[in-house]
């Protein structure tokens, strides 16, 4: 049962941020709910105020231009029907669209989920790939952290106390890039999340010479999941930067391997560490076979069980 709190519902981010300055600890920023309510039922967390920052305007769009920017209040719902989204950055669309289940999505918030820093974070990962930044308002004004700086670890942002999520901006992808999320998982929080993206060098935007002289000019492999927070893997990258995708066959192994040795996983009721890192291998390899072979201008028919390709 919820216990009594006081419901905020300012219309500007300088009186969102005037109220989380004169509430302290008593307050807590309240966007989709998903989470927070879900915490606040089980007694978890007890905050007195709420703001609710859902009536802010400039939180709850999607603009473009040099990046993408998806403003803080944005459901995963609105960003898997966003055309702009399917156009610009048409993974993201594609991996919004299996968060969770419909009905968090239609109220969860991409502003929440990275600012509550789940680790279990489909969008946190993939961001990575995207060069994410997070834009921070606060009464000092504005500042800009990547999404690497902002989230520090489990439920761990580098947010100040008065200040506000306003937006992630995204850096899409250059034409004739190939790439692929995978997700597994045996529940709506997944288990393990792969995002790999393969930036071709020789080919153009329809991809004429995928599987010809195109080489890999530059590689993002980020892990999330099993580590206490989502990451990039620095030498599975440099495994694959250089190779021509008639090659890529040959070293997923070794990135992949590259990967599981650069995970620091936990053993909790997820699974032992040896099994994440033993499936950090396995699905660095599947991603990047299926990258490998959108690459060449092609589309795998491989499923895998408890997974999902996008």
């Amino acid at each position: 049962m919820l216990r009594p709190f006081t419901l905020h519902r300012p219309d500007t981010p300088e009186e969102a941020c005037a109220l989380l300055a004169r509430l302290g600890e008593d307050a807590a920023v309240y966007a989709g709910g998903t989470e927070l309510l879900l915490l606040m039922k089980l007694g978890l967390l007890r905050p007195r105020h709420l703001v609710d920052v859902k009536r802010i305007r400039p939180f709850d769009g999607i603009t473009d231009g040099t990046h993408l920017a998806i403003g803080a209040t944005v459901t995963h719902r609105t960003v898997e029907r966003s055309a702009l989204v399917r156009a610009r950055c048409p993974l993201v669309a594609s991996v919004a669209r299996h968060v969770a289940n419909v009905r968090v999505r239609n109220v969860g918030t991409v502003g929440g989920n990275l600012a509550f820093a789940d680790p279990h974070s489909d969008l946190a990962t993939l961001f990575l790939t995207l060069d994410a930044s997070v834009e921070l308002v606060s009464p000092r004004g504005r500042r800009e952290l990547s999404l690497a700086d902002f989230v520090r670890g489990p439920w761990e942002t580098a947010r100040e106390p008065d200040e506000l999520l306003a937006s992630v901006r995204l850096v899409p992808w250059p034409p004739g890039t190939a790439a692929a999320y995978v997700k597994f998982g045996v529940h709506e929080r997944p288990t393990l999340g792969v995002s790999v993206a393969l930036r071709l060098d020789g080919a153009d935007g329809d991809g004429e010479r995928r599987g010809g002289g195109a080489r890999v000019a530059d590689a993002r492999v980020a892990i999330g999941c099993v580590n206490p927070r989502p990451a990039r893997v620095p030498a599975a990258e440099a495994r694959l930067t250089g190779v021509a995708v008639t090659e890529l066959e040959d070293v997923t192994g070794a990135a992949a391997e590259a990967a599981s040795a650069d995970t620091d996983p936990a053993d909790d009721l997820y699974g032992s560490a040896d099994y994440k890192r033993e499936m950090v291998a396995v699905f660095v390899r599947r991603a990047l076979r299926i990258a490998a072979a959108r690459a060449r201008g092609a589309e795998p028919a491989a499923r895998f069980p408890h997974a999902v390709v996008a």
